[in-house]
């Protein structure tokens, strides 16, 4: 008997996520019979990605569709197709898509919100969730779309040791751009200085971040990348230059609140400096996904662009995993090989 595993979530979470917010599911798999624009998919790799901690708040906490009690968790993932009654998907062939956490599943290309997109032939399936993954291609729009760098400016990254603040930094690096990362642990800086080629790293634990900042950027911040929110984005804005731009990716400080995200103190401060603060998706930017990924391969190549990845193996340590994105306990972009 063919067995299909799950992890559901089993409450939703206050305040930090935690292992028990998810229980473990099997039953027996039988095939669908699939509808006109359905594929069966087998999940072989999954991302643990912030965002998803949005998806388990109460409907009115969630920007992208609550996951709701004793529902499979979803996320993006490497997924092989096993039937298809579409007719841009062949079976045998690899996608990444948003897939739940579980061993089958039926998608309707047509109708997700994330593109469902065909991993190119020789690509390697990991290189695909991680090097060439929705995480490196948020940071190639958000940093060169939305944040439009110019060589000399200089890119504060918020999160910067997390898999899109590390792309971002190395993208602003390689656009020409001086680059300032804020992360957590003397461990986390030392790599973003060394390895990453940011000229100052910032562990916000341990340093007064105004201050740090204010040292770092005597003429100001020209784009921030931020993956974080909260206070960090307070320090950004008292320091933004004249027309500075700021890209919000995402609200790291406030996954685990009750309350919605905060926006800056000082609105005037954004109005007088000429501030532009956009949000984006990666989603929107779908069509030209072949030229980042061409951008992106072209630099790796080159050396000048590094893949840090985390994996782990076993379905069983999906939940483990996803808890360890919060608490600092990965080096890079975190996958689950199923």
């Amino acid at each position: 008997m063919t067995l299909n595993r799950s992890w559901v979530l089993a409450h939703r979470p206050e305040g930090a996520v935690r292992t028990s917010d998810f229980a473990y599911r099997e039953e027996a798999f039988d095939p669908p019979t699939l509808q006109e624009g359905e594929i069966l998919i087998h999940t072989q790799i999954i991302s643990c990605a912030p965002t998803i901690r949005n998806w388990l708040n109460p409907p009115g906490r969630s920007y992208r569709g609550a996951i709701g009690i004793g529902e499979p968790i979803r996320g993006m993932a490497a997924v092989e197709v096993m039937a298809s009654r579409h007719a841009s998907f062949a079976v045998g062939q690899w996608l990444t898509a948003v897939a739940p956490w579980q061993d089958y599943a039926v998608l309707r290309p047509d109708a997700a919100a994330v593109p469902v997109k065909a991993i190119e032939e020789g690509i390697d399936p990991v290189d695909a969730m991680t090097l060439y993954s929705p995480n490196s291609l948020t940071a190639y729009f958000g940093l060169f779309a939305v944040g439009e760098p110019k060589p000399g400016m200089t890119v504060l990254v918020s999160g910067a040791a997390g898999s899109v603040g590390a792309m971002v930094c190395q993208m602003a690096r390689i656009a020409g751009c001086r680059v300032i990362a804020v992360a957590g642990g003397p461990d986390k800086c030392r790599w973003l200085e060394e390895e990453v080629g940011a000229e100052v790293a910032i562990d916000y634990r341990s340093a007064d971040l105004s201050a740090a900042l204010e040292d770092a950027s005597p003429g100001g911040i020209n784009i921030f990348f931020d993956n974080v929110g909260g206070d960090v984005l307070q320090a950004a804005v008292d320091r933004m230059a004249p027309h500075g731009r700021i890209v919000l990716c995402g609200q790291l400080a406030a996954y685990d609140s009750n309350s919605p995200a905060a926006g800056p103190r000082d609105m005037m401060k954004l109005v007088y400096g000429r501030i532009r603060m956009q949000g984006f998706v990666v989603g929107d930017y779908a069509d030209d996904y072949a030229s980042a990924i061409a951008s992106i391969r072209r630099w790796e190549a080159e050396g000048r662009l590094r893949n840090r990845y985390d994996v782990r193996d076993g379905f069983e340590r999906i939940p483990d995993a996803f808890v360890d994105i919060f608490n600092g306990r990965n080096a890079g972009t975190l996958i689950v090989r199923i």
